[in-house]
């Protein structure tokens, strides 16, 4: 049995902040607008702030419309991400917004957390202002690929190579993940501009949570199912359409891979090889 959550139904309801997912972090930063189906997160200099789903799922996709941080964001971060929450071997997929000053470009870092393994950074700057209006965040997660797309556009792609002997993230649960804090030492131009307190309160949106995938606890078989939609064909692959835009992203849009920084990898990481 897989389960969908979604801003429109939830088993025949609307779906609602408290009914769904639950506070992590400083609930007096946390405000709830039109009946839970928007979520305003608030970062201060005494904290930020963080919710996350009450199920953990195994494989399905999740997705967010995020308006994030408007103005003079540098030093922010604004997170949304999937997360084992184990304390030994960790699996995460994350997004990771990282605020700038006024008229610089925002960037989106992606990383990939596998049997416990991290440091696979990659960072695009958007091609749109997403603070300007709410932009939709998704993460198709199944047994061939993981794929992160920024409005439909993939603009990551990390394959299923467990046969070449490279992990991948598919026996622990993730539970989904929303936070906005503070990273000044790290988050923008490396930790060059730092955040600009005069302009807090910063805020960020959150709406339309959909999620679809096997609940954990939930019926052994759901998560190696392949009728399940998200194993099906035509998600195994991107399909051509996909394809063009995923390059038009690499082409253009990418800043940072770590694919690419020979003074952190000066051999290539195996999955770096393994293409789309």
């Amino acid at each position: 049995m897989w389960i969908l959550l979604s801003c429109v139904f939830v088993g025949g309801r609307p779906a609602t902040f408290n009914q769904d997912f639950h506070v992590t972090w400083s609930e007096p930063h946390i405000k709830q607008i039109d009946q839970g189906r928007t979520i305003q997160l608030t970062l201060d200099q005494g904290s930020g702030c963080g919710f996350a789903s009450k199920v953990k799922y195994l494989f399905g996709r999740v997705s967010m419309k995020i308006k994030l941080v408007p103005g003079d964001s540098a030093g922010t971060v604004t997170a949304f991400y999937m997360n084992s929450d184990t304390d030994s071997v960790r699996d995460e997929l994350d997004f990771e917004f990282l605020g700038n000053r006024t008229g610089q470009p925002y960037t989106v870092q992606t990383n990939i957390y596998a049997h416990g393994k991290g440091d696979r950074e990659q960072r695009v700057n958007l091609w749109f202002d997403p603070s300007a209006d709410f932009h939709t965040y998704s993460i198709l997660w199944n047994h061939h690929h993981i794929v992160f797309y920024v409005d439909e556009v993939p603009i990551r792609v990390y394959k299923n190579n467990e046969a070449k002997g490279i992990p991948y993230p598919k026996m622990q649960a993730m539970g989904v993940f929303s936070t906005l804090w503070e990273a000044d030492n790290w988050a923008t131009r490396g930790g060059l501009e730092k955040i600009n307190w005069s302009k807090a309160p910063f805020y960020a949106y959150y709406k339309d949570f959909d999620i679809e995938g096997c609940a954990i606890p939930g019926p052994t078989t759901c998560s190696t199912n392949p009728k399940n939609w998200w194993e099906g064909v035509e998600y195994q692959a991107l399909s051509a359409i996909e394809a063009r835009r995923y390059r038009w992203v690499r082409m253009n849009h990418v800043i940072y891979d770590y694919c690419q920084d020979k003074s952190r990898y000066p051999m290539t990481p195996h999955e770096c090889l393994s293409g789309i």
